[in-house]
């Protein structure tokens, strides 16, 4: 289908993109355009206006510091992928994104759009809740920082108010020493995951499992941490007896949809297997 008619609009600043969202209600901002054009070609969206933010250069850059790495919101996925510094310093962010569709959408696509957009099954979501991420808004009335586990609030739904505009992205430092891993499954290659699995973790100086996160996405109504699980881990050794009781914990932990592509039991069983390869992983025991 063909879009409707609407105005489109190309600010050269931040604050110039919030006085036009203020001005215009119902008005969208579009930047890499992967999820919001099939929104409107499908007219289930037909905003008035479209705010181009992609010659606001403040948006852009990746940030590798000593106790934060930041992604400005218009870094694209192929940037993400090709940048060997940031594969050292943030890895489970990179093996994530890698599995996000094609090329041609990881080429446009970005990290701002993927996280205003929030769809569940979406990697950028997964990598913000699992690794503590602080997201950062500006709006009429100044800025604000946002947690990531309070910034998504259901499908397709966050705190972002029409207003604001989603300018970074801040994830915690990642120790070299981190145990990691993450695993997804679509019926297709580059299609949306039907779940997907993120798991790090750190060892004490006993061998033990600390600062234990899990995260799951496509499998919930949005990407969720489960804490029941990083409990039942945290302060133990992993082997196969804790890595098997903890991926049934995991498979009952989540709130699973039905869709046409697959029932609830098939994604909570999906979880439970997705983990065990995945911590298995992480700690070589495959």
């Amino acid at each position: 289908m063909k879009l409707s008619r609407l105005e489109y609009a190309r600010p050269a600043s931040v604050a110039e993109a919030i006085a036009l969202l203020q001005a215009n209600e119902g008005a969208k901002i579009i930047s890499g355009g992967q999820s919001l054009m099939p929104v409107l070609a499908f007219r289930l969206a037909a905003p008035p206006l479209l705010v181009d933010i992609g010659s606001i250069e403040a948006l852009r850059g990746i940030e590798i510091g000593a106790a934060v790495i930041r992604l400005g919101a218009r870094v694209r996925w192929c940037e993400i992928e090709r940048d060997a510094a940031l594969r050292r310093a943030q890895p489970l962010l990179v093996a994530m994104i890698d599995q996000v569709a094609h090329y041609q959408i990881r080429n446009r696509g970005t990290v701002g759009g993927s996280l205003a957009h929030a769809d569940p099954a979406a990697e950028m979501p997964g990598v913000a809740v699992v690794c503590d991420a602080v997201l950062h808004v500006v709006g009429p009335h100044g800025s604000r920082s946002v947690a990531a586990a309070d910034f998504f609030t259901g499908p397709l739904q966050t705190v972002l108010a029409e207003d604001e505009v989603l300018v970074a992205v801040d994830l915690p430092a990642w120790p070299a020493s981190r145990r990691w891993g993450f695993e997804e499954f679509a019926l297709r290659r580059g299609d949306f995951a039907l779940a997907g699995v993120a798991v790090h973790y750190d060892r004490d100086t006993a061998g033990l499992a600390s600062n234990v996160h899990v995260g799951v996405i496509g499998a919930d109504e949005m990407p969720r941490r489960l804490h029941e699980v990083e409990k039942a881990m945290e302060g133990r050794r992993i082997d196969e007896a804790l890595i098997t009781s903890a991926s049934e914990l995991a498979s009952a932990s989540i709130n699973p949809m039905s869709d046409l592509h697959a029932d609830a039991e098939y994604r909570r069983a999906l979880v439970a297997t997705l983990f065990e390869r995945v911590v298995r992983r992480a700690e070589q025991l495959q």
